[in-house]
């Protein structure tokens, strides 16, 4: 019989160690787990992940702001989401949904709950190819039922088990979110030329890789062999895999780009928009 905690991660095929874990700095309601000066440089092109969890007041909390050179990707696990971005899209994100921001040469965008529930999930930013870091800017959101299941898998971005992800992200990257039960096993064989590799559990005990992870991130090594995780309890977890993003990072205040041209180009964009919505009143 399965049990809720165990001295040792069971024995697992394994072939991939874990060369990196972290639990992220808390900042309020929010944790930032990875940014583009840190384990960002390791796991390109994912540069940043936040995970936030708390009782929501009904308050703002990610009030209009700028990205470029970079795409955006929440995942809302719990609560609701009012969302707005200068492409002119706006309204509600329920509980399940993502919603995906392609900045690339420059975009504003909002955010905040709805509501006194739980409200929880991920934030995380890619990096771009440079044919699209300063390309025109998209968004998408989808609402729980768009997003497809594989088996305990929701695939996120990219595809995985023949299930496909309609968000429009550059190819060579999967974004998976995992629900398993007590004792319950998956398997993940990541596509071709995908070596980059972590996982984030926010939810119950991971056994991956000989160790056992808790409300922490790991990176595996790179490669492109399979990953074998066992759940301690119901668990729940991000899992992403990747190509390697080619390109150094070059940071801005809320962008990150392949040269300092393009970032240039992309900040420029930025207070181009800026103005005009502070024109509109939508920002001070």
């Amino acid at each position: 019989m399965p049990t809720h905690a165990h001295a040792h991660a069971p024995t697992l095929t394994l072939t991939r160690s874990i060369v990196a874990k972290t639990r992220g700095q808390r900042h309020g309601p929010i944790t930032r787990i990875v940014s583009p000066g840190d384990l960002g440089e390791l796991i390109k092109p994912f540069v940043f992940l936040d995970h936030f969890d708390f009782m929501s007041t009904g308050a703002p909390m990610f009030p209009m702001h700028p990205h470029s050179g970079i795409a955006t990707i929440s995942v809302l696990l719990t609560g609701e989401l009012s969302y707005e971005d200068s492409t002119g899209a706006a309204g509600v994100l329920a509980a399940g949904g993502v919603e995906w921001m392609r900045a690339g040469n420059g975009v504003w965008h909002n955010g905040h709950p709805i509501g006194t529930e739980r409200f929880a999930g991920y934030q995380v930013w890619v990096a771009l190819p440079r044919e699209l870091e300063n390309g025109i800017a998209e968004s998408r959101y989808l609402p729980p039922e768009a997003v497809p299941h594989a088996g305990a898998a929701r695939v996120v971005l990219g595809s995985y088990d023949g299930a496909v992800s309609s968000v429009p992200a550059p190819a060579g990257m999967n974004l998976l979110h995992v629900h398993l039960r007590d004792g319950q096993r998956w398997h993940y064989q990541p596509p071709p030329g995908h070596t980059v590799a972590w996982t984030h559990v926010h939810q119950g005990s991971l056994a991956v890789s000989d160790e056992i992870l808790s409300n922490e991130l790991a990176v595996f090594s790179e490669s492109e062999d399979a990953l074998a995780f066992m759940a301690q309890g119901e668990t729940d977890f991000i899992v992403a895999s990747a190509i390697k993003h080619p390109h150094d990072l070059v940071l801005g205040y809320y962008s990150v780009h392949t040269s300092h041209a393009a970032l240039q180009q992309g900040e420029a964009e930025i207070a181009r928009i800026g103005q005009q919505l502070r024109a509109e009143g939508r920002i001070k």
